[in-house]
């Protein structure tokens, strides 16, 4: 029974012990405790202090950085004058290669034509636009390289005022409907209509000033006094096309004022009107030569059919040309064409023109052209077509089967 006693004593002295043991530590023990966290406070200061230095210092560096790529020089400019640069200048250009299989003479490949567009936006109201080109692939002088190196358009424009502009240098004359829109994929058949080629003469550009405008919502005008054609009657010219000087040192004894109007005010339908006066297209070197140009001309579409028509007449004074019959050349043709997909066209297209119209007995060229325009792209066509000539004025025969590939961007 003692023995009893004695034990269960001893068991609850060590559980008081135990119980006593976790109580609530000393002050001793609880200064020790503070004190070891504080240490572990301020290390985690420390820590985020240099975090903070850390991150600081990497923005400085990145902005310094943004700065110096801000200012590097290239070619004397800087990235920031580059990058301005380059979201105000435009590139762009067309190009077409054609081959020409003819009835009685060589078969020819020809890579016609590649151009270059360069453009250029200084302000809102001021541009620079040209057009550069290479024409039958290899130029150079010799009777081995056919080709030329043009310049076609060189001009300055500013919007002088609302809806008006002023062009200032070497421009496409405002006439006909392939002069100023001529790349490969706008038009149909491999090569340029003859009537346009001959008569107007496309592609035919000049220098001086331009003015152009909307004079109502739909109709625009251009007015412009320009360097003129130069007839060498000295060497037996007397074709509109033998006249053009393309602005390469071109005599300018007598400029040519050149006029037209243009309605586009009807969906899908454009009319067109030029005229133009030169006092002398000799430049002096006959006594008189003065020349009038009249062009009309119309382009409708609706839906998948659309048709283009054109008329255009000279009219020259002077005995050289009334000897010969071109004081009239003149030339019209009519092009109906049909969307028969989205990316296959069909058309035809019939001509007449005479670079003598004068005289009574000369006959015209009558040409007959179809074929199909494949579009692979709405900027890439390929085309095939057939030429016919009716009658030739001079008497030979150029009929052809005209295989082409042509793009712009």
């Amino acid at each position: 029974m003692i023995k009893k006693t004695l034990l269960a004593a001893a068991i609850g002295m060590v559980t008081v012990s135990a119980q006593a043991a976790e109580k609530t530590p000393s002050l001793e023990e609880m200064w020790q405790l503070i004190q070891a966290q504080q240490a572990e406070i301020t290390a985690l200061k420390s820590q985020l202090n240099q975090t903070e230095t850390k991150l600081e210092q990497t923005e400085v560096k990145v902005a310094a950085t943004a700065d110096a790529v801000e200012n590097v020089a290239v070619g004397g400019e800087t990235l920031s004058k580059v990058a301005s640069w380059v979201e105000k200048t435009s590139i762009g250009g067309y190009g077409e290669h054609h081959y020409n299989r003819f009835e009685d003479s060589d078969d020819q490949v020809d890579a016609h034509r590649f151009v270059l567009y360069f453009g250029h936006q200084f302000t809102d109201n001021l541009r620079f636009f040209s057009e550069f080109e290479l024409e039958h692939g290899l130029a150079g002088n010799g009777d081995d390289k056919p080709g030329e190196v043009e310049l076609e358009q060189a001009y300055i424009e500013w919007d002088y005022t609302q809806n008006h502009s002023v062009q200032f240098g070497q421009f496409l004359v405002p006439v006909g409907i392939m002069n100023e829109t001529h790349e490969p994929d706008t038009f149909y058949g491999t090569e340029r209509n003859l009537v346009e080629k001959n008569i107007i003469p496309a592609t035919w550009w000049e220098t001086g000033i331009q003015l152009k405008g909307e004079l109502a919502p739909g109709l625009s005008y251009n007015a412009g006094l320009h360097s003129g054609l130069e007839i060498d009657t000295d060497a037996g010219d007397y074709k509109i096309r033998d006249g053009r000087q393309k602005s390469a040192n071109a005599t300018a004894e007598d400029f040519a004022y050149t006029a037209r109007l243009k309605y586009t005010g009807i969906a899908g339908l454009e009319l067109g009107a030029t005229l133009q006066y030169q006092q002398d297209v000799t430049q002096g070197i006959s006594e008189d030569g003065s020349a009038y140009l009249t062009e009309i001309h119309a382009a409708y579409q609706t839906g998948p059919f659309a048709v283009r028509a054109l008329w255009a007449e000279w009219d020259i004074d002077g005995d050289y040309f009334e000897a010969l019959g071109a004081d009239s050349q003149e030339g019209w043709y009519v092009e109906p064409s049909y969307k028969l997909t989205e990316k296959l066209g069909a058309f035809v297209r019939y001509s007449e023109y005479n670079n003598k119209a004068g005289i009574s007995s000369s006959e015209d060229s009558e040409i007959w052209e179809y074929g199909v325009n494949y579009w692979l792209h709405p900027q890439v066509v390929l085309k095939a077509d057939y030429t016919d000539y009716v009658s030739e004025s001079n008497g030979t025969d150029k009929d052809a089967l005209n295989l082409g590939v042509g793009w712009s961007f």
